[in-house]
C-alpha cells in the first residue's frame, strides 16, 4: 500500500490546506506532518470539491484539510502520513530516460523540477546504460537511451523511491539556457552520505584572508580558441599583477592535464568534467584571496556559467579572446590544427567538436588587433578599481 502524499496548492487560512491526493488515502483524525518542513498536526476535517464534508479522501481527490493546529506550509509543500514521511535529500540514484536531441554529459547542470522540488542537478556519476535489460558501461546517453546515474542537485528535494510511491519518485531534467526538457527519470533510492556531510563553518573565512593580502579576490576566466592567444595573454597577465605585489595564481589548460585532470580525455563528456574540476580548484584558489586566472577552451557555454554561478556577484570576469578559425590555424603554434585535420587528433575544439563563443562575457579581447601586453594592460585597466 503506497503512503499518503498529498501536495498543497493554496492555503484558504492559516490552518486550511487546499490540494489533490497523490498516493494513499487520508481521513479525519490522521496524524500528518509537512515536508519538507516536518511539522505536525492532525486531520481535524476535510472538504470536497464541492464544500461538502466528507470523511475520507483516495488518491486523486481533490480537497480542503483543515488541521487541529496552523503549522508553517505553502504552496508546493506535502502533506504526509506522520509515522511514513518521504525523505529529503541533495544526492540519489534514478534510472533516466534520455529525450535531449544532445546527449547526456556528466558533470553539466541541468534544471530539475519534481513534485518535491526544484534545483540545478548534475550527473555526477553514469553507473550504465541498459540495453535489452542488460546493463553496458558508458559515460553518455543518446537521445532514446536509458541509464542509471547518480545526481548531485545544489539543494535538496523531497521524495520517495520509485518502489514505494511513483508520484514522488518522477522528475524531469531540462536545459539550462533553453528549458526544453532532455529526460524523463525516477529516483532509486537516495544516497545515504548526502545527510552525513555538512559544510563546516571556519572562524578564518575568504574576507580575512583577502585583507591580508590586501587585494580582492576574482577568478579571470579566459575563453577562446586553441590559438587564439589565451596563455600568452595570461602569462602577461600574471606577470603585471605580480609586479603590482598581487597574490596570483594561473591555472593553464595543458598543465592541469598533467596531473589533477590526467585522467580526462577530449570527448565532450571528458570536457565537461574537465572545466567543473578547474571550477572548483578556482573557487578554493579564491577563497584563499588569491586573483586567479584560467586559461582553457573551455568549449561549452553551459559550463562557463556554470562556474559562474560558483562565485558571488562580481567575482567571475568572463574574457573572451576572440581570434577567427582561420587566423588560430594559421598560428597552430602547437601544430594541433594540422594534426586534426590529417585525422590524428579526434574531437578538435572549432573542426569536429563545437565552440559556443560567450553571449555576454565581462571583457572582449581581439587578440589579432592588439599585442598580448595591450591585451593584459585592458585587463589590469578593468581589475583597477577593484585591486
Amino acid at each position: 500500500m503506497q503512503p499518503m502524499r498529498f501536495l498543497v496548492s493554496d492555503l484558504t487560512k492559516a490552518n486550511c490546506l487546499l490540494g489533490h491526493v497523490l498516493s494513499g488515502s487520508l481521513q479525519v483524525g490522521d496524524s500528518v506532518a509537512t515536508a519538507p518542513s516536518g511539522h505536525q498536526s492532525t486531520i481535524m476535517a476535510l472538504q470536497n470539491n464541492d464544500g461538502k464534508p466528507v470523511q475520507a479522501g483516495a488518491s486523486g481527490s481533490e480537497l480542503q484539510v483543515e488541521l487541529s493546529y496552523t503549522v508553517p506550509a505553502r504552496a508546493g509543500d506535502l502533506l504526509v502520513n506522520a509515522d511514513s514521511r518521504p525523505e529529503y535529500s541533495d544526492q540519489f540514484e534514478a534510472r533516466i530516460q534520455w529525450t535531449g536531441s544532445d546527449p547526456l554529459l556528466p558533470g553539466r547542470s541541468y534544471l530539475l523540477q519534481a513534485v518535491g522540488g526544484s534545483s540545478e542537478a548534475a550527473i555526477s556519476r553514469l553507473k550504465y546504460k541498459i540495453v535489452k535489460d542488460q546493463q553496458l558501461a558508458s559515460n553518455t546517453l543518446s537521445e532514446g537511451q536509458e541509464g542509471v546515474a547518480n545526481l548531485a542537485l545544489t539543494r535538496p528535494v523531497v521524495y520517495d523511491p520509485h518502489s514505494l510511491c511513483p508520484a514522488t519518485a518522477r522528475f524531469r531534467l531540462l536545459d539550462l539556457e533553453s528549458k526544453e526538457a532532455v529526460a524523463d527519470g525516477q529516483i532509486r533510492h537516495g544516497l545515504r552520505r548526502a545527510s552525513n556531510v555538512h559544510w563546516q563553518a571556519l572562524d578564518v573565512d575568504k574576507q580575512t584572508r583577502a585583507s591580508i593580502k590586501r587585494q580582492s579576490p576574482r577568478v579571470i576566466w579566459l575563453t577562446g580558441l586553441s590559438g587564439s592567444g589565451k596563455s600568452t595573454i595570461a602569462n602577461m597577465l600574471e606577470k603585471k599583477l605580480i609586479a603590482q605585489a598581487r597574490h596570483s595564481y594561473l591555472l593553464d589548460g595543458d598543465n592541469v592535464r598533467h596531473g589533477l585532470n590526467k585522467d580526462l580525455g577530449f570527448t565532450d563528456a571528458d570536457r565537461v568534467e574537465n572545466i567543473r574540476r578547474v571550477a572548483e580548484t578556482a573557487r578554493l584558489m579564491l577563497d584563499a584571496g588569491l586573483i586567479v586566472i584560467t586559461s582553457f577552451i573551455s568549449p561549452f557555454r553551459a559550463e562557463r556559467d556554470m562556474a559562474r554561478t560558483l562565485f558571488d556577484e562580481g567575482e567571475f570576469i568572463e574574457v573572451f579572446v576572440d581570434a577567427s578559425l582561420e587566423i588560430c590555424e594559421q598560428r597552430d603554434p602547437k601544430g594541433l590544427y594540422k594534426k586534426a585535420r590529417q585525422g590524428a587528433i579526434k574531437n578538435f575544439t572549432g573542426l569536429d567538436s563545437p565552440f559556443e563563443p560567450p553571449k555576454n562575457p565581462e571583457m572582449v579581447l581581439d587578440s589579432v588587433e592588439m599585442t598580448p601586453e595591450q591585451a593584459a594592460d585592458r585587463i589590469i585597466e578593468f581589475l583597477n578599481l577593484e585591486l
